[in-house]
């Protein structure tokens, strides 16, 4: 084999120092490159020959250097056209060889052509980032439930384009605190939950109304729960809103619950500002269920508490916090149902005391009917204040919303002009009810005005 000439060699280390960024860069596989790379080559070099040929491509790493030859055995008669060379064939290149020996050729790549480069860059990339989406997959698989920041990309019907450095993350509409309003560039942080492999790439689907993300944001500001010292049991949610979360511990020389509130409440109020104000309950978990529906409900003052059956109580809170224990529609009953895993009937006192036999019997029973004063769910609204969450859009499914979003992020279908934000759903309401307001003051004055008119008409007309 003849020598490399000192640029080719200078080429070759350039490659390879290459791949090795490539490889840093998108945290893949080096070898997994480099056999990417010697596919790529061996094929390109095919096409510069134009016939069957053996091609070898050969990298030395450490040396950095790349060789592309083509090893063929001389015969008289060729059976594998790929592997075997006529003599005669063979001693037009070197004269001295024999049947029987192999014949190596040294490849220049500057010869192979444009179009076969083209070819080989174009494998390398595709195979580069199958390599990377799968690579991306696989991490952020491993990942669900824990929590990450990334930057707001794009704005579009209510869905939100999250940038996470190494791939794009979508944050649904109903995964969205609905108080929260956010512009492009603004930082955002949320909880994984869930993981897709899609043709065009890994989708990462983002929350921040899941009860993991609050226990993900207690984990960051209260040490002993990152330690393990202080352990969540329970966390529920009315996102936006109010939650409940439940923490014990085995260290019998460690407040619970003090813990997570920190010195003048300064570990809970930083979690209360990330999730808006959302107000939040802190209970110290027990396996009595007297204690804990009395910790669940308080500062609410609980009379009794009845079992009945396996999975509902009966609870009689004093009639001035009655109020109170239930909550804002419901709110803090719903919450409480959802901390105990039990269905709650909730009873003043003294309508309680007040009760029949009979009421009483069918309020015991298991197959009672609703508590009167366990109002539904509020149903589904339109406004800012409303913390249901909004149906999806029949026509366009997540998958499709993403893959839309993500291409005109990267400028794929962007048309001119066509990027801007989406104005948030509470700014076209505000503006709509004030053009709204406007219109009516003008209408209005524009009616005084014309019965000036006609009155003083009236009077410069009159006998």
């Amino acid at each position: 084999m003849k020598r490399k000439s000192r640029n080719e060699a200078l080429k070759a280390l350039d490659i390879v120092a290459s791949i090795g960024a490539v490889t840093k860069e998108k945290s893949i596989s080096m070898d997994l490159v480099l056999e990417t790379l010697k596919d790529a080559l061996a094929t390109a070099a095919r096409r510069y020959l134009g016939k069957p040929a053996y091609v070898e491509v050969k990298v030395d790493r450490e040396k950095g250097t790349l060789e592309v030859y083509t090893r063929q055995t001389v015969v008289e008669v060729v059976e594998d056209p790929e592997h075997q060379i006529l003599i005669d064939e063979a001693r037009e290149i070197d004269s001295d060889i024999e049947i029987g020996d192999e014949l190596v050729q040294d490849l220049d790549i500057d010869l192979f052509g444009r179009m076969a480069i083209q070819t080989a860059k174009q494998v390398i990339i595709q195979r580069v980032r199958e390599a990377e989406r799968d690579k991306i997959f696989s991490d952020y698989s491993e990942r669900l439930g824990e929590l990450v920041t990334g930057t707001v990309q794009q704005i579009e019907k209510g869905n939100i384009l999250v940038n996470l450095g190494r791939t794009e993350a979508l944050l649904p509409y109903k995964e969205q605190i609905r108080k929260e309003h956010y512009r492009q560039g603004d930082n955002i942080r949320a909880c994984i939950v869930d993981v897709k492999n899609n043709p065009k790439g890994p989708q990462v689907i983002i929350s921040r109304t899941c009860p993991e993300f609050l226990a993900r944001l207690f984990e960051l500001e209260v040490p002993e729960i990152f330690d393990k010292t202080v352990r969540i049991v329970k966390v529920v949610r009315d996102p936006g809103h109010r939650s409940k979360i439940a923490v014990t511990t085995s260290d019998s020389r460690v407040d619970p619950v003090g813990a997570c509130v920190g010195m003048r409440g300064n570990r809970v109020q930083a979690i209360v500002r990330e999730l808006s104000n959302e107000r939040i309950d802190i209970i110290n978990w027990t396996d009595e269920l007297s204690l804990l529906v009395r910790r669940v409900f308080a500062p609410a003052e609980v009379k009794r508490v009845i079992p009945v059956g396996e999975y509902k109580i009966v609870v009689v809170i004093s009639e001035e916090d009655l109020a109170q224990a239930i909550g804002r529609e419901g709110q803090n009953i719903r919450l409480a149902s959802k901390m105990l895993d039990k269905e709650i009937d909730v009873f003043g006192d003294e309508e309680f005391s007040n009760m029949t036999d009979e009421q009483r019997a069918a309020v015991l029973s298991e197959k009672a009917a609703a508590p009167e004063h366990t109002p539904p769910a509020p149903e589904q609204q339109g406004n800012d204040e409303s913390y249901s969450t909004e149906p999806d859009q029949e026509d366009q499914t997540y998958d499709e919303a993403y893959e839309s979003m993500r291409d005109e992020a990267r400028g794929e279908e962007f048309a001119e002009n066509d990027n801007e934000e989406s104005p948030v759903m509470g700014e076209i309401a505000s503006s709509a009810i004030e053009t709204l307001s406007e219109s009516e003051e003008d209408t209005k004055k524009a009616i005084d005005e014309a019965h000036e008119n006609k009155e003083s008409s009236s009077a410069g007309t009159a006998p």
